[in-house]
C-alpha cells in the first residue's frame, strides 16, 4: 500500500503556508492582543503552532519500541497537561516578534518516516501517521482559534487537504472513544461514522443521525462549542432518541 505519510504532510504544510500568509497581514499589535484560549494571547498561540511543528519535525526522527497508542487514546493525554502546554506555548513565544514567528512557521518539515513507525511522542508511543493527523488536526482547529480571536479580520482560510483530514480524525476519534452503531454522525463532504452504544442500524435510513458543517464539527469536538448551543443555533441537526452527543463531546480539549 503507497505511504500516506506525504499527502498529510503537503495537507499539513499547505495549511501553514496559509496560516503564515495571513499573520503577514497583521501587525504587532494584533499579536498582542488576547486569543479566544484563555491565558494565550496570539503570539503565544503562533508560538505554540510553530513549537508543535519544530516538534513534529523531531518526534519523526524518534522510535519507540513500545507498542502504539490509538490516537482515541493518545488525545486523552491532552487535558491532563494543559498546563505545560500551555507554558510551552509562552516559552516559544519568548521574546520573539510576530515576523520572527512567521519565519519559523514556513520552515519545512518532511515526511521522513514509514506511516507505521512507532515514534516517540510527547504524550506516548504513536504511529507516524496518526501522529501526524493529529498535528494536522491541531494546526486547523489553532486557525479557526485564531480567525475567532481577531473577528474584525478575514478568517484564515481553512485548505480543503487539511480541514478535510482534521475532520475525519475527530469523527474517527469519536467513534472510537463511543463505539456502537446506534447513532449516524455526518460531517458532509468528508466523513460519515457510526457511533455510541445501542441498537444496531443495519439497513434503509438510520433512526439516529447528527449532522453539521466542518467547522462546526471542529469546535464541537474539540470543546469549543457545546452541542446544545449548535442544536439552538441549527448549525447542526438531529434526528432520533438517541441523537444527543452531548456526554460524548468533546473527543479532545
Amino acid at each position: 500500500m503507497p505511504s500516506r505519510l506525504p499527502a498529510e504532510f503537503d495537507a499539513y504544510t499547505r495549511q501553514r503556508t496559509v496560516l503564515a500568509e495571513w499573520l503577514d497581514e497583521l501587525a504587532e499589535d494584533d499579536a498582542r492582543r488576547p486569543s479566544v484560549l484563555a491565558g494565550w494571547d496570539v503570539r503565544a498561540l503562533v508560538g505554540h503552532l510553530v513549537v508543535s511543528g519544530e516538534g513534529l519535525r523531531g518526534c519523526l526522527r524518534t522510535r519507540s519500541e513500545l507498542s502504539p497508542l490509538p490516537p482515541s487514546v493518545y488525545v486523552r493525554a491532552y487535558e491532563p497537561a494543559a498546563a505545560d502546554i500551555a507554558a510551552a506555548a509562552v516559552a516559544a513565544a519568548g521574546e520573539a516578534g510576530l515576523r520572527e514567528l512567521t519565519v519559523r512557521l514556513r520552515e519545512p518539515i518532511a515526511a521522513a518516516a514509514p506511516d507505521t513507525a512507532v515514534l516517540a511522542a510527547p504524550r506516548g508511543p504513536i504511529r507516524a501517521l496518526d501522529f501526524a493527523r493529529l498535528r494536522t488536526v491541531e494546526l486547523v482547529v489553532h486557525s479557526d482559534d485564531l480567525s475567532r480571536s481577531l473577528p474584525d479580520r478575514p478568517p484564515v482560510p481553512l485548505e480543503r487537504p487539511a480541514l478535510g483530514s482534521a475532520v475525519r480524525t475527530l469523527a474517527e476519534i469519536l467513534a472510537a472513544q463511543a463505539p456502537g452503531r446506534s447513532v449516524e454522525v455526518r460531517v458532509p463532504p468528508f466523513v460519515a461514522v457510526q457511533a455510541v452504544p445501542g441498537p444496531r442500524h443495519t439497513r434503509g435510513t438510520p433512526p439516529n443521525v447528527v449532522e453539521t458543517d466542518p467547522q462546526t464539527w471542529l469546535r464541537l469536538s474539540t470543546g469549543r462549542l457545546r452541542f446544545a448551543d449548535a442544536l439552538a443555533a441549527q448549525r447542526v441537526s438531529a434526528s432520533g432518541t438517541r441523537a444527543d452527543l452531548t456526554a460524548h463531546l468533546p473527543v479532545l480539549a
